[in-house]
């Protein structure tokens, strides 16, 4: 598996979940997309921004009030204490970690039938995706789909109108295969459907020329984090949200 810093597979990352509208500020990059997911939402926070820090930090407000988002801000670490620090003199609350984990692909399970591929996410998918256990807005399939060839992943047991038993979403971008949304459904769980949902996205990657794989984790989700270890992902690198005020009000 290649060496790659953290702002370049930040880079690389973005490219796989894009916002409806991106505009580069210095290396920085401004991202929105109707409030659906903090990655689509955020400043990705890599590199050197055109002017000083308190300057880009009152421009990213601007930027994001303008669209009647809350400002946010990620922030990979190491490497972008001295930004972090002016959003924090700022007022800018911090979130909790976000691991990005990666691992090469190999020797993973064989892929299993059952597991369905597509281009684009249908109903029964977008249902089966539960975004910090919530049911999807009407913008995020705008946003699932704002990528180089994705592919949604889904298993379903019994007839529809039942709901799938598991769903994930990969893309390939340079190589790596970044995967994202990875949900099973309550009823379904330990019988090992994301190891086989990620042994069929591996397959798929490889297909594609994809020698990595990349997927990010809340720090505090504990059952994730001994899947992919089993998968043999390590810690790569982390990264945080700054939150500023909301629209309308001032940082307290």
């Amino acid at each position: 598996m290649p060496s790659v810093p953290p702002p370049d597979l930040e880079r690389l990352a973005a490219r796989s979940w894009r916002g409806l509208e991106e505009e580069g500020f210095g290396d920085w990059l401004l991202r929105a997309g109707g409030g659906f997911t903090g990655r689509a939402n955020s400043v990705l926070v890599v590199g050197d921004p055109p002017t000083d820090l308190p300057g880009a930090v009152d421009s990213v407000s601007s930027w994001y009030a303008q669209r009647g988002l809350r400002p946010r801000a990620q922030v990979p670490m190491p490497g972008a204490e001295r930004a972090d620090a002016a959003f924090a003199a700022a007022g800018w609350t911090r979130d909790d970690d976000n691991l990005v984990l990666t691992a090469a692909l190999t020797d993973w399970a064989a892929p299993q039938d059952g597991v369905h591929l597509a281009p684009t996410p249908d109903e029964a998918w977008l249902a089966g995706y539960r975004y910090r256990g919530t049911p999807l807005p009407p913008v995020a399939s705008a946003v699932l789909v704002n990528a180089d060839d994705p592919v949604f992943a889904s298993v379903r047991f019994d007839p529809a109108p039942a709901p799938l038993a598991a769903v994930a979403r990969g893309v390939v971008v340079d190589g790596w295969l970044v995967v994202t949304a990875v949900t099973v459904d309550e009823r379904y769980r330990r019988r090992g459907l994301a190891t086989t949902v990620m042994a069929v996205l591996g397959a798929w990657g490889r297909e594609r020329g994809a020698h990595s794989c990349l997927l990010q984790v809340a720090g505090g989700n504990a059952p994730a984090l001994a899947l992919y270890e089993r998968l043999g992902f390590t810690e790569h690198h982390r990264y945080h949200y700054r939150l500023g005020a909301e629209p309308g009000r001032r940082p307290d």
